[in-house]
């Protein structure tokens, strides 16, 4: 079981680079890259609405639960 992050699919989606997404969230570049990569423990929710906001989509379209996906 695990969350899986979609964040690079949704800045392919909107053609946005992790760093324009940093910038305009004004989240730093390694914690988003923490986020991206889907080693982040765990995800504020003042950050999942900024970063919604930025990205104009909904909470699940950034996080995913698989069932079957093997441990990060």
């Amino acid at each position: 079981m695990a969350i899986i992050v979609n964040l690079d699919v949704m800045l392919a989606r909107r053609k946005m680079s992790l760093t324009e997404l940093s910038e305009i969230v004004e989240i730093s570049l390694p914690n988003l890259s923490v986020l991206k990569t889907g080693k982040a423990r765990a995800i504020r929710f003042s950050t999942m609405e900024a970063l919604c906001e930025a990205l104009s989509c909904q909470p699940g379209d950034l996080l995913e639960y698989v069932a079957d996906a093997p441990p990060n």
